[in-house]
């Protein structure tokens, strides 16, 4: 449902529609549903999934789906189960859209994100793995069908995910993903490196060091088959800045096997939030839905 206002009589409870912001085209809030699932973590916690999907879905795993995930600073705003409208490009032609709520944000509390940091940080990304292998296993998509995006921290979770597990994931959309984690780490003149050991680790110290080099996407990238990818960057980015997806891009084309989509876009002058302005906004939303439903194979 769309934001909606109303003014309640408190001695009754009976309520009065003041406002609800508009839909465009032919919306109707009675052809979807909203369900929460949980997902087994290896380690036997229960990761939460947000779904919205068309009514009436068939569980035979022929539909396709996003799958979205953030999971780092306890924050649990970047993905979050809001009503937004551009999601009904998807819904509309068949997809699933669904968000993994993995450790690393604060969704289930404080403890959530301390799960999901320093030494603990490889759950986050076991976490979104676990709840796409859960996705597939429920019939609500398959291998072929499944699609993942994450932005910044997420994009990272897309790198490493796309190291991890190649073979899970029909396209990956990674939106400025910091990748060269190691090296950006060991560089305090870089913005907000310092600040960032509290989050990420220290690699100065021997063990922070080994435990950021296990997962770091560029360091860890291998002669196999990857996922289409999307890749994008942006010039003026001073949080991720913009060799860290070029240079990942280049070390996939030298190293994967496979023949797939590999595709980098920068924005010459966007920073890390994007290109200001709602419609170029929607431009980038645009870009990253062809894409998938490029590789879906629904029809324009």
């Amino acid at each position: 449902m769309p934001a909606t206002t109303y003014d309640v009589e408190l001695a009754t409870g009976a309520k009065t529609l003041v406002r609800r912001d508009e839909v465009g085209g032919s919306f109707d809030p009675r052809r979807y549903e909203v369900r929460r699932l949980e997902a087994p973590a290896a380690d036997g916690k229960r990761v939460p999934i947000s779904l919205v999907c068309a009514k009436g879905i068939r569980l035979d795993g022929s539909a396709p789906l996003l799958l979205q995930g953030y999971g780092a600073y306890g924050n649990s705003r970047v993905y979050k189960p809001d009503f937004l409208p551009e999601r009904f490009s998807l819904l509309d032609r068949g997809f699933v859209v669904a968000i993994a709520h993995v450790r690393g944000g604060a969704e289930l509390g404080r403890a959530w994100y301390e799960d999901g940091r320093l030494q603990r940080k490889r759950n986050t990304f076991s976490d979104f793995i676990a709840c796409a292998e859960y996705l597939v296993a429920q019939r609500y998509t398959s291998r072929d069908r499944l699609f993942a995006n994450g932005l910044s921290a997420g994009g990272m979770l897309m790198a490493v995910v796309a190291n991890w597990r190649p073979d899970l994931f029909r396209g990956i959309v990674a939106e400025v993903p910091w990748t060269d984690v190691v090296t950006d780490s060991l560089d305090p003149g870089l913005p907000l490196v310092t600040v960032e050991y509290e989050e990420w680790g220290d690699p100065r110290r021997s063990a922070d060091y080994e435990y950021l080099r296990s997962y770091s996407p560029y360091d860890n990238v291998k002669a196999q088959a990857y996922p289409a990818l999307l890749v994008t960057g942006a010039f003026n980015d001073t949080q991720v800045a913009y060799w860290n997806p070029a240079k990942w891009v280049a070390k996939l084309r030298a190293t994967k096997t496979d023949s797939n989509p590999l595709l980098l876009v920068t924005n010459m002058a966007s920073g890390h939030s994007g290109a200001s302005g709602r419609l170029e906004k929607y431009r980038l939303t645009a870009l990253k839905y062809a894409f998938m439903l490029e590789l879906a194979g629904v029809a324009r």
